[in-house]
């Protein structure tokens, strides 16, 4: 595929604006769907706009025939695992019911393909590291479960239906358009990366540091981080891949490399020259000492290869768009 329609469930949001903005550079003309629930109109300028639940069949069936995608990547979903573990029913609502009715949406309106934003809580605790594709998935919050949950009936309506897809299951997403036309924007924000722009920046009370007596090497969580250009890159080449109909495919996303919690702040602090305050708390229930992933498979399968794969260039990003949005606001 290489040109075309492709309808982008979730647009408006932090990882589907970036995806919108590399289709359009890429010659393909992005719809955006979207409720505005979390996501933002002011991140919607590659292509046209549909204000709608992703479980209101109708109006996607309408969305559909209207623009006749040859594709969906299929973003929109609640993403807050402590929100997940507060309201299990709503997420699963939302993510598995919103994602179902959208499965039989394409099926009546006989769309074949789908590229599935994922996610690494769908493994759980890890068992070995790096994260590979074949680590045991055993989620343990509902968010988790429920992202599996949607990995399962894609298969699932991949076999009935003879149709292409395409699971993505992300580590870390991270960073912003290094244009700075969209980036992260999260209302409440619990992203490791931009709370510590902004404790460095002097906003807030500053960066709590939830456990510092972890089994690494400074006692603090380590996770990998993905650049989003980077992220949304390996989406389009999973559209354009020959994925055989009737089957699944699943391709971890992440540099295959982690940084401490202390590690990025000491990188937020060379990127921004200023201190970042911080304070120690408790261990959060469930946060594992370590998650680092294997992305072997995307890179030999997809052939894609990262740009922005050291934390640097990262948070450098991030503190653009940080301090773009600053200066927009005042």
């Amino acid at each position: 595929m290489s040109s075309g329609t492709v309808l982008v469930t979730g647009g408006a949001g932090y990882i589907g604006s970036h995806c919108c903005k590399l289709l359009a550079a890429e010659g393909f003309e992005p719809v955006t769907y979207d409720n505005l629930f979390r996501g933002h109109r002011e991140l919607v300028k590659w292509g046209p706009f549909v204000e709608g639940d992703i479980r209101d069949r109708d109006l996607l069936e309408k969305t559909i025939r209207r623009y006749r995608p040859a594709a969906v990547m299929h973003f929109a979903a609640l993403s807050y695992v402590g929100e997940s573990v507060e309201n299990p029913g709503l997420y699963h609502s939302v993510n598995v019911g919103g994602s179902e009715v959208l499965l039989r949406a394409m099926t009546a309106c006989k769309v074949k393909q789908v590229v599935f934003s994922s996610t690494c809580a769908t493994y759980g605790m890890p068992e070995s590291m790096p994260i590979d594709e074949q680590h045991p998935q055993q989620p343990v919050n509902p968010y988790g479960v429920t992202k599996l949950a949607v990995e399962q009936a894609i298969g699932k309506w991949s076999a009935e239906t003879n149709g292409s897809s395409v699971m993505l299951r992300y580590f870390n997403a991270a960073g912003a358009d290094p244009e700075l036309e969209t980036g992260e924007w999260h209302e409440p924000e619990t992203h490791l990366i931009p709370l510590a722009l902004a404790a460095a920046d002097g906003q807030g009370p500053g960066l709590t540091i939830f456990g510092d007596d972890y089994p690494t090497p400074d006692g603090t969580c380590i996770r990998d981080y993905i650049h989003v250009t980077d992220l949304v890159q390996a989406h389009l080449l999973a559209m354009r891949t020959d994925a055989p109909a009737g089957e699944s495919q699943a391709y971890n996303l992440g540099n295959g490399e982690g940084f401490s919690v202390r590690q990025v702040v000491d990188a937020v602090e060379q990127v921004t020259g200023k201190a970042v305050p911080v304070s120690n708390g408790a261990r959060r229930e469930g946060d594992p000492a370590s998650l680092v992933g294997s992305s072997a498979r995307a890179r030999r399968d997809l052939g894609w290869q990262p740009r922005f794969d050291d934390l640097g260039s990262i948070i450098a990003t991030a503190w653009g768009w940080y301090q773009q949005q600053g200066a927009s606001s005042q």
